[in-house]
C-alpha cells in the first residue's frame, strides 16, 4: 500500500492505493498518529484503493472517532467494491456523494 499525504491548511487528503488490509492498517494507523494534529478536514481518495478489509475499517473508524472532535471526515472516489462493505457494515455514510 502506498500512501499519498496533501495537505492545504487545515484539510488533509489522504490517497491510499492498493489494499487496506491487516497487513497494511497497523503502517497507516502509525502514520495517522503524527499527521492529524491541526487537521480539521480529512479527506480519503480512494480512487486507487481496491481492497478494503475489517482492520481497514476499524482504523478508518478510529480516525472518523479522532475527527469527530476536530472537524469532519469524508471519503471520495470508492470503487463499488469498497462502496459495498461500507454498505453492508452500515458505514457508508462515511461515503461523500460524489
Amino acid at each position: 500500500m502506498n500512501i499519498t499525504k496533501n495537505q492545504e491548511g487545515t484539510t488533509l487528503t489522504i490517497r491510499l492505493d492498493n489494499r487496506l488490509d491487516t497487513i497494511t492498517a497497523p503502517l497507516l494507523d502509525a502514520e495517522l498518529k503524527n499527521s492529524l494534529d491541526g487537521v480539521e478536514t480529512l479527506i480519503w481518495d480512494f480512487s486507487s484503493l481496491e481492497y478494503l478489509t475489517s482492520a481497514g475499517l476499524r482504523t478508518l473508524m478510529n480516525a472518523q472517532r479522532t475527527m469527530n472532535s476536530k472537524g469532519t471526515m469524508k471519503i471520495i472516489h470508492a470503487n463499488e467494491t469498497v462502496k459495498g462493505v461500507f454498505e453492508l457494515t452500515g458505514l457508508d455514510d462515511m461515503l461523500a456523494e460524489e
